[in-house]
């Protein structure tokens, strides 16, 4: 039996795909990639103005790529800190972007409610755990920093932590509501059936093999249109001439069967939290709407050329160190049975600064470079797309990510050795603080190496 895409895709009715690209064809704005930031983007514009022909064109189906494998975190996060966007942009842009962000949030809800998805969207905000004394100094330092930018942050003591998730070791951490849980595919799944009935065209099986001005060519037929929209995140890398935009970096998810409630009042997350902890290597969790536990993290290889494959998706090394992981937080759940594990790429790019814009002289629109906080970005990305291509004078089209040109990422094999280097040393970073109560030195070098 092949295995499932993922929990979330697991959970859903059987899915049918739509008809492939029936040959050539013309549309007022043609998007490449049915993922959230596709299906925001035409959500958006035909909710600017419902005349016009927007088709979508997918390799695969809708949600295939991250957009239907995340961790079901709709945050506030940024790739980037409200302080690195001051430094690059300046204060307003940053204050701009950060309250933006916070929006979105709350807009992704409110579509949900209004259009009746049934996604489990749930305001239950996040937990950061702090473990160690170097992980507690961080995550007071982001209290601080969040402070600055208007974002609602608190510094918890373990008590504190323990009102909304109890894991062992915990010395402190911190907490904020803008976040919610949500099931990604049923998000994903439900914006396509509103932008079909709002009469947008989706094509599924259908590869894009180059984006032209004005054009895109695919293996089913040319479609040319005023408008071109690349909505590819991850698989942007796989496009001539975008090779180098960003690198697709691996994070993979496990998830618990349904656990009892005599587990869950061990383990808390009763309002449904999502949470994460201060280490260099990012894990992060949530309780699901069947109760079963979801977590996940980076940390799995990056391929050499960034290369993609579907064998990529099951790795069961990473799979086992997730699972101990989660044991080591939670040791209620050493006998709970694992049964589902995936994964996929996340687009990063260079500087790790998101991006959206258009060059209007060859029609060519995009946005990406998400690092794992897509869920809210896309929709913000939507929202931004759609104002552009109509030319509506918004607050969105001067915020700081618009326009924005992350630098290409080095060549082979310096881009595979650079960012297995990263990869390891951010794992041993870890290893040093858990053993020696100190912050490690080397965290704070690969920081100002990879620029975020």
């Amino acid at each position: 039996m092949t295995a499932p895409l993922s929990l979330w895709f697991d959970q859903l009715p059987e899915v049918t795909p739509l008809d492939p690209l029936d040959g050539d064809t013309r549309a007022d704005v043609v998007i490449v990639g049915a993922g959230l930031t596709g299906l925001w983007t035409a959500y958006y514009l035909l909710e600017a103005d419902p005349s016009l022909d927007v088709l979508v064109v997918e390799a695969q189906v809708a949600g295939y790529g991250a957009s239907g494998r995340n961790g079901g975190w709709c945050s506030a996060l940024l790739p980037v800190s409200g302080d690195e966007l001051a430094r690059r942009h300046g204060h307003d842009a940053a204050t701009a972007m950060r309250a933006a962000m916070r929006d979105t949030v709350v807009e992704v809800g409110g579509v949900a409610a209004a259009e009746q998805i049934d996604c489990g969207f749930a305001f239950g905000g996040t937990v950061t755990l702090a473990r160690n004394r170097p992980q507690l100094e961080r995550v007071a330092e982001g209290v601080a920093t969040d402070a600055r930018w208007g974002d609602e942050s608190h510094l918890l003591g373990e008590t504190g932590v323990a009102e909304h998730v109890r894991a062992a070791g915990v010395v402190g951490g911190s907490f904020t509501p803008d976040c919610a849980r949500i099931q990604p595919a049923r998000l994903v799944r439900g914006l396509l059936d509103v932008v079909l009935s709002r009469g947008a065209r989706v094509a599924e099986g259908t590869r894009a093999l180059r984006l032209s001005p004005r054009a895109v060519v695919t293996d089913h037929g040319t479609v040319r249109a005023r408008w071109v929209v690349r909505a590819t995140e991850a698989w942007s890398s796989q496009l001539p001439g975008a090779r180098r935009d960003v690198a697709p970096v691996y994070s993979h998810m496990i998830a618990t069967e349904p656990l009892p409630p005599e587990v869950w009042a061990h383990v808390g997350l009763d309002r449904a939290q999502t949470f994460t902890d201060a280490r260099h290597l990012i894990v992060y969790g949530q309780r699901t709407t069947d109760d079963r536990l979801a977590f996940g993290g980076r940390g799995a290889p990056y391929h050499l050329a960034s290369s993609i494959e579907p064998s990529y998706d099951q790795a069961g090394s990473t799979a086992a160190h997730l699972a101990r992981e989660l044991v080591d937080l939670f040791p209620v759940l050493e006998r709970a049975e694992i049964t589902h594990h995936w994964g996929g790429p996340l687009g990063v790019p260079r500087d790790w600064h998101p991006s959206v814009g258009l060059d209007a002289d060859t029609g060519i629109a995009w946005a990406g470079g998400y690092v794992g906080d897509g869920v809210a970005l896309t929709n913000l990305a939507g929202r931004t797309l759609a104002d552009l291509l109509t030319g509506a004078d918004s607050d969105l089209v001067r915020l700081p990510w618009v326009g924005h040109r992350s630098p290409a990422w080095e060549p082979e094999p310096l881009r595979w050795a650079g960012i297995t280097a990263a990869r390891r040393a951010t794992a041993w970073a870890d290893r040093t603080e858990a053993r020696t109560g100190h912050p490690s030195r080397l965290a704070g070098l690969l920081d100002r190496v990879l620029a975020h």
